[in-house]
């Protein structure tokens, strides 16, 4: 058998595992392999409809979950680059951060920085 061959078979058998799971399991996985790749994240913070807050270079956002229970907390954490100025680019005095934001109460987008460099 050959490397290819092999490679395929692989793939094939991850494939059928995948399409048993449930859909939150799915989204579990590919979180872990977008983890593993990492992204160029954005978090933009409203008040209304003002921009209030960016956070940029972002890694990941994690969901919290409780320490003795296992459940999901109703908000998300993460580190990244406080972007002042609103301009995409990590400036003079802009440091690395520990932000959290609350699913309930906090207006946000969080998408990818296609346009980094």
């Amino acid at each position: 058998m050959t490397i290819k061959k092999a490679a395929w078979g692989v793939a094939a058998g991850a494939l059928l595992l995948l399409g048993g799971c449930t859909q939150e399991t799915q989204n579990s996985i590919s979180r872990s392999i977008q983890n593993w790749t990492g992204t160029n994240g954005v978090l933009d913070v409203y008040a209304g409809e003002k921009l209030v807050k960016r956070f940029i270079k972002i890694d990941k956002l994690s969901t919290a979950y409780g320490t003795n229970d296992g459940k999901p907390r109703p908000y998300r954490y993460g580190y990244g680059y406080d972007d002042k100025n609103f301009n995409f680019k990590v400036d003079k005095g802009e440091k690395k951060v520990y932000f959290e934001f609350s699913d309930y109460s906090t207006n946000y987008i969080f998408y990818e920085n296609d346009e980094a460099n």
